[in-house]
């Protein structure tokens, strides 16, 4: 297993519609949109993430926890606990879970600014939202 610090790592957007998904690079402290995915009421399609896992070989995953501005929890905060823990379990890579208050409103900023109105689609602001995710979990490592 790579030594932290130089660990690839899948970040997840949760959503009960769409999860966002990007790969993460520690050695680099950069990460890349995947294709979202769909969800039904938070299910997504499992057979999709055991493609990704075997894909990408993460030694860590981050799941984003949506917060309320306050820091209080709300029911998507529980949601999103219970997906990075049926994550953990089904797949026995350590999962952490990360602040993702503003990662919506980073991520919509960002793509606006690479390309206007027509780059906001759901499925690119989801996966880009992880790619904040996963920044922001990358940057508290060394605090």
């Amino acid at each position: 297993m790579p030594d932290i610090g130089s660990r690839t790592v899948l970040a997840f957007d949760f959503g009960t519609k769409s999860i966002g998904v990007a790969v993460g690079q520690e050695i680099t402290g950069t990460a890349s949109p995947l294709p979202a995915l769909k969800a039904r009421d938070g299910i997504p399609d499992w057979t999709l993430i055991e493609k990704l896992y075997a894909e990408w070989q993460p030694q860590a995953v981050v799941v984003g926890l949506p917060l309320n501005m306050d820091g209080t929890e709300q029911e998507m905060t529980q949601r999103a606990r219970k997906f990075a823990n049926r994550l953990h379990g089904r797949f026995r890579i350590p999962v952490e879970t990360c602040d993702e208050r503003l990662t919506t409103t980073d991520a919509k900023s960002m793509l606006f600014e690479l390309g206007g109105y027509k780059k906001l689609t759901k499925d690119k602001v989801d996966s880009v939202s992880a790619c904040v995710i996963f920044t922001s979990w990358f940057e508290n490592q060394f605090d």
